[in-house]
């Protein structure tokens, strides 16, 4: 399958670390590798067997499943819907490990482009909070896209350095996830680049900045929380001795579990490490208050537009009030969000997506936002458009569609009970409003 050269220094290194097992793993990359698909419980809330692939079951993620390369869910519309995340098995690991709760804290504090913030939030079930920061802010926009896209409504997405973040969450955090840069050996058979850019020197400049980070992140947790640390790489050096090394700067940390250990030739993945760290301490029995939206004549316009609003979208009103209940109303010039209550103020925060972007404020005239329409179930809604897949495929170019005459104005488009987006109904045809570029 492969004609793959690795490195003669990678390889010494990992018959020193594999010993016996050295041929095996060399065998592995002549092997066709695994693909797979993450099936995302906020949108898709049928049993996995209904999805229209052939799906084995990943060991280590009940989400997870393999599917067959020659499927292509990714070119399906439920795939544009959220309904899953296409995903590299062995990286659905560290979530598992987490262990995330409804209700939990939760950073993911290196998270692009997304696949471990949007596994995170599946655990969640839409209760507590989701910060996903990313560093390089191009990344962050694309772990931005795909929080909207899976239809997560509690999380704040981030554009800050770790250092930046520690000053702030002083022991806030439940659980945090450090899925490190690192210097990539695990993806060799997966990514060509990862192979290209490898040099020894590259694994030692990982090690360090892999320290720096996980030293800012233990500040952030609470006592007698959780932070899993992974990387998708081998070596000793970025992943066992790291921890070790850490443990030792922070005696307040613990193994929480045997460290997990992923190969291409033991399982059917590409490589993995993830090890759990448990901070000592009894658990606080208070939080910080929540940040509450300051009242103004401007937010409670804005909040009766709103009421409004979700009632043209067929919104249901105990729907509403959750929103409610568990946000407070931001405004970034025309855009209005429902940022989750427990995040503290945003000022001084370079912020990419402050939570769930609701509508655009046109003139004293609230358009509801696509994020709201993807974070919406059947359940949610009293009225809206449902497609077939012809229908969903024109959908997702652009293309009008027919409704239902008696519906009136906005109103959601789902296809196989999955959101896909906004429409506005209007004598039985439904003017489309598709984000042009998410446009296929």
């Amino acid at each position: 399958m492969s004609n793959i050269t690795l490195p003669p220094q990678f390889v010494d290194n990992m018959k020193a670390l594999l010993g016996d097992e050295y041929d095996a793993f060399d065998s592995a990359y002549e092997s066709e590798r695994y693909f797979g698909l993450r099936v995302n419980p906020l949108k898709w809330k049928e049993d996995a067997g209904r999805l229209p692939f052939t799906l084995e079951p990943v060991d280590w993620a009940k989400e997870g499943y393999y599917y067959r390369e020659d499927e292509h869910p990714g070119r399906h519309p439920l795939h544009e819907a959220g309904a899953y995340y296409i995903q590299e098995p062995s990286a659905m690991s560290a979530v598992s490990v987490l262990d995330p709760k409804p209700g939990d804290r939760v950073l993911d504090l290196c998270a692009a482009p997304g696949g471990k913030s949007t596994q995170i939030a599946g655990r969640l079930m839409g209760s507590g909070l989701l910060v996903s920061n990313e560093i390089i802010s191009k990344r962050a926009l694309i772990l931005s896209e795909n929080v909207e896209r899976m239809g997560v409504r509690n999380c704040v997405v981030l554009n800050e350095s770790p250092d930046s973040l520690s000053g702030r969450f002083n022991g806030f955090f439940d659980k945090i996830l450090v899925d490190a840069p690192c210097s990539g050996e695990g993806m060799f058979r997966k990514e060509e680049s990862a192979l290209t850019e490898w040099s020894p020197e590259n694994v030692i400049k990982c090690a360090e900045r892999q320290a720096g980070i996980l030293d800012e992140a233990a500040s952030m947790l609470r006592a007698d929380g959780y932070m899993a640390y992974s990387t998708c790489t081998f070596n000793r050096s970025e992943n066992e001795d790291n921890v070790d090394a850490f443990l030792e700067r922070h005696p307040e940390f613990e193994r929480a579990r045997a460290d997990m250990r992923l190969f291409p030739h033991t399982h059917k993945g590409e490589g993995h490490f993830v090890a759990l760290l448990h901070k000592k301490g009894e658990d606080p029995t208070s939080r910080s208050t929540k940040a509450e939206t300051p009242a103004s004549k401007q937010t409670d316009r804005i909040k009766a537009g709103l009421k409004e609003m979700f009632a043209e979208l067929g919104i249901r009103t105990e729907t509403a009030d959750s929103l409610f209940d568990n946000s407070r109303i931001e405004v970034f010039g025309e855009n209005i969000y429902l940022t989750p209550s427990e995040f503290p103020n945003l000022k001084g925060f370079k912020v990419m997506r402050p939570g769930l972007h609701v509508a655009t404020d046109k003139k004293n005239r609230l358009e509801p936002a696509h994020s709201l329409a993807m974070a919406m179930t059947k359940e949610d809604v009293t009225e809206d458009v449902d497609l077939s897949k012809e229908e969903a495929e024109k959908y997702l170019k652009g293309e009008t569609l027919q409704a239902d005459a008696k519906l009136s104005g906005w109103k959601i488009a789902f296809f196989e009970n999955c959101s896909t987006g906004l429409v506005k109904v209007s004598n039985g045809t439904a003017k489309n409003h598709y984000p042009k570029g998410l446009r296929k």
